[in-house]
């Protein structure tokens, strides 16, 4: 009998450990974060990294999620989809991760989107603005808390128009990024003034280091402003490059909404007066964005960004889907962030059913030499272009979302 009692005693002692590293396993809520960690566009993913962590830590300092706590879990794409979808399959296979986010890399972003609907998961994106992604490759399973190609080509379109540019030259990375965010720029410009003129449109390696010939074929076309979706060390040696060059025609830039950037050119003169559109901005007014600003400054003693505003307010966007859901089950999640409405530092975000593009305004600054943030050149005061006047409507996005797995 005593051996029969010390055996039962053993074995609830087993189960009982059992149960609490089951419980261990679930006390957080996991979030993989894949973005490019190491190599050309580290900095980049360093940035919308750490807007992801500090949203994270605002959202724990706050209570949590559902009680649980949310932990990041970097992981380096490297901006290679075959990279993140080896590192990420990984840790669903290994620690059950059903959540995931990123902001570089289009590719990526649909290698990740075809993982997570395999894995009954969710993945969103703050910066892969590839329009297909929500498109003829979107999935249940994939959000876009942020902007598309199509919706910041069409409010840089509206601003070429409005201030009466006749002659435009296109420059763009080689990839579906570059072509879809080139393609809505001439599809919104036809539409608003067919009498405007494309004299250039170019396309260039991803990662590219000489942009001369590029440059002189847009000097010889004559533009009057250029257009470029481009971003990161591409962005920044096309700028510096033409100025070497004597480009002095001002451009309409997805990115150019970055401090880093500005400061590593070295030269003003090279960016004041080119215009920058994006979801978020430091200059945005109003209190929940002097809010972000200033517990942000607080902590880290210098200001959060472009990169970092995004990250952070698409993860707060996410959070708020799982707080609806009052589950972590990716499938309730999908459920409570279809037709969620957030108030963020950029103003009001729309969960979109029909396609889980989020609807948002974009905001519109020229860059000035004066301002409150930096030393050096940056945007001024920016002009809201409502979500209305950029939106494509569902039909025409060619989403075939299912409703159900």
């Amino acid at each position: 009998m005593l051996r029969k009692m010390a055996l039962l005693c053993s074995v609830f002692m087993l189960v009982g450990i059992a149960c609490t590293g089951m419980a261990g396993a679930e006390d957080t809520i996991k979030l993989g974060v894949v973005e490019p960690l190491s190599g050309t566009f580290k900095d980049i993913g360093e940035r919308y990294l750490e807007g992801v962590e500090y949203a994270v830590k605002v959202i724990n300092d706050g209570g949590g999620l559902l009680g649980r706590k949310v932990e990041v879990i970097p992981i380096d794409s490297e901006v290679k989809p075959d990279v993140a979808v080896r590192k990420a399959t990984k840790l669903i296979m290994k620690d059950n991760v059903k959540f995931f986010c990123g902001g570089t890399g289009s590719s990526v972003g649909a290698a990740m989107s075809e993982l997570v609907e395999k894995h009954k998961g969710i993945f969103f994106t703050y910066g892969m603005d590839a329009s297909s992604l929500t498109g003829e490759k979107c999935n249940r399973h994939f959000f876009r808390p942020g902007g598309s190609t199509d919706g910041r080509s069409y409010a840089l379109a509206l601003w070429a128009v409005r201030k009466g540019y006749k002659r435009i030259a296109g420059i763009a990375q080689d990839y579906s990024f570059g072509h879809e965010a080139m393609a809505a720029f001439k599809k919104k410009i036809k539409e608003l003034d067919p009498n405007i003129e494309l004299v250039a449109e170019i396309y260039h390696p991803l990662g590219n280091k000489d942009y001369a010939p590029y440059i002189s074929q847009i000097i010889a076309a004559k533009p009057d402003v250029i257009f470029t979706p481009n971003w990161g060390n591409d962005l920044s040696l096309l700028l510096k490059q033409g100025r070497s060059m004597g480009l002095n025609v001002k451009f309409l830039c997805y990115y150019i909404n970055d401090d880093v950037l500005i400061k590593g050119l070295g030269d003003d003169e090279a960016v004041i007066g080119s215009v920058g559109a994006e979801i978020y901005m430091l200059s945005i007014p109003g209190r929940l964005n002097q809010e972000f600003l200033q517990g942000f400054f607080k902590e880290k003693g210098y200001y959060p960004s472009w990169l970092r505003g995004k990250a952070y307010t698409a993860t707060l966007f996410w959070a708020e889907a799982v707080k609806k859901a009052g589950s972590a089950d990716p499938e309730k999640v999908i459920s409570a962030w279809e037709g969620l409405t957030f108030e963020g530092p950029a103003g009001t975000w729309y969960m979109r059913p029909c396609d889980h593009q989020a609807q948002v305004p974009y905001w519109i600054a020229e860059v000035v030499k004066e301002n409150k943030f930096y030393d050096h050149a940056y945007v001024g005061e920016p002009v809201m272009i409502p979500a209305k006047e950029v939106e494509v409507p569902c039909e025409e996005t060619g989403c075939k979302m299912s409703k159900s797995d």
